[in-house]
């Protein structure tokens, strides 16, 4: 951050502004933008998309910017841009394709159309800032792979959950320690929750009830959890993580895990219900160095084996822009996969399914997420969740049980299902190699 600050003043002062894109315009990227607007120098956010143009033009009235044109092409995009005026469309390629944006900012958490536009602005040189974690996890790693060969970032962001663990992991490991636990505190999870039980929650704060459904039945912790993983090449202890419920502060729950199994696994991802400070995120670490633990003890961390070291917040939008600048000045992702999957989210049934049923999407009626090892996801044909939506049901289903792709008929043509396999190969492909090697 200290760097960060001062790198926009400067591009500000040299009046060359960061300009940004930004892929949606709902509860969180009207956040985003009134943030860029109004507290980040040397950050502009030059257009917005949104499917319905009136709901791209309130992220900018409600931020208090009234120089507002409508745009259906690149050249018109080009040409408020050059005029110094914020373009809505509801062309969100538009945004990936036009000159003189630096970054595109994707806050859809749609897995189909999300692909279509990180792909698009990755062909375009685009570097790209998600807060789309459902994306991530499901295709992140193929993503990567192209974002790489493009030679541009490909990044979660900071202040959502998995970029606050990460800044986290790479503090404790910065100052010598080995993180072997990354962990979420969450205040509530019932994977049986739906949007007519979240409605009253979603109202009270201008949220849809589907998205604040799939915090509650445990399927954005998932998503998150997962991508935290992929990042880290940690693992899941258990189908589902271990969820301890826990009503004291996370230091105290250092005693909880076996620190040889941490090891083991290569450290693994976690969440906790009911413990405090919520919301935050954790680290659990060990340090071998016998006269570095000492010292840890006389600043009142403990004896160990497990150190605890947590932030107790986590400010979403606000940080957003942060990533945005650690991408386009510093060539820093916040988080992104390291190779392969580690983690996957599959789909598990929240009610009895039926043969013949359409699958409905995240956080709606029917079903909900749990993280799981890749290799036994591989392994078994688990299907993941965030390939779920339209998915057509072969034969019922109960309740908690796990799908499988041999249970679906896919929807036809779809770019998320390709890249699925392409990720699926390119990955086995070059673990293959790895072993021959």
């Amino acid at each position: 951050m200290i760097i960060i600050d001062r790198a926009l003043e400067a591009r500000g002062a040299a009046g060359n502004p960061v300009k940004v894109g930004m892929i949606g315009a709902g509860f969180m990227g009207r956040g985003i933008a009134n943030q860029i607007i109004n507290s980040v120098p040397g950050m502009e956010l030059v257009a917005v998309f949104s499917r319905q143009v009136h709901a791209a033009k309130r992220a900018y009235t409600e931020a208090g910017r009234e120089n507002i044109e409508v745009v259906t092409s690149v050249t018109e995009l080009e040409a408020a841009i050059a005029q110094h005026k914020y373009a809505v469309t509801e062309d969100a390629e538009l945004l990936c394709q036009a000159e003189g944006i630096d970054a595109i900012i994707e806050v859809t958490g749609a897995v189909e159309f999300g692909a279509h536009i990180v792909m698009e602005a990755i062909a375009h040189r685009k570097h790209v800032i998600m807060m789309n974690a459902e994306l991530d996890a499901t295709i992140g790693p193929i993503l990567k792979v192209y974002a790489d060969k493009a030679g541009v970032i490909l990044s979660a962001c900071d202040g959502d959950q998995p970029g606050v663990e990460m800044n986290l992991y790479r503090f404790v490991k910065s100052i010598g320690l080995t993180p072997l636990l990354c962990g979420n505190i969450k205040g509530l999870q019932d994977p049986y929750r739906n949007p007519t039980t979240q409605e009253g929650f979603a109202k009270r704060w201008g949220q849809k009830a589907h998205m604040v459904t799939s915090f509650a039945d445990g399927t954005k912790i998932s998503f998150e959890q997962a991508i935290v993983a992929n990042a880290t090449g940690m693992k899941v202890a258990q189908r589902g993580m271990l969820g301890y419920n826990f009503s004291g502060h996370v230091d105290q729950m250092t005693k909880m895990y076996d620190v040889e199994q941490l090891k083991e696994l290569g450290g693994i991802v976690d969440y906790v219900v009911g413990a405090q400070p919520s919301p935050g995120v954790f680290v659990f670490a060990t340090h071998e160095d016998p006269k570095q633990r000492h010292y840890l003890d006389l600043y009142k961390l403990g004896e160990g084996p497990l150190y605890s070291f947590y932030t107790p917040y986590h400010l979403c939008h606000f940080e957003v822009p942060l990533s945005v600048a650690r991408a386009v000045l510093f060539q820093d992702t916040v988080l992104s996969p390291l190779a392969g999957p580690v983690v996957d989210v599959i789909t598990t049934a929240k009610i009895n399914l039926k043969a013949g049923e359409t699958l409905d999407g995240i956080g709606y009626y029917m079903t909900y997420g749990q993280c799981e090892n890749s290799a036994i996801v591989q392994e078994q044909k688990l299907l993941p969740i965030g390939l779920a939506e339209g998915c057509r049901l072969k034969r019922d289903i109960c309740q908690d049980q796990v799908l499988t792709y041999d249970d679906v008929d896919l929807p036809q043509g779809r770019l998320c299902d390709q890249l699925r396999a392409e990720q699926n190969a390119h990955f086995a492909s070059e673990k293959v190699l790895a072993m021959v090697g």
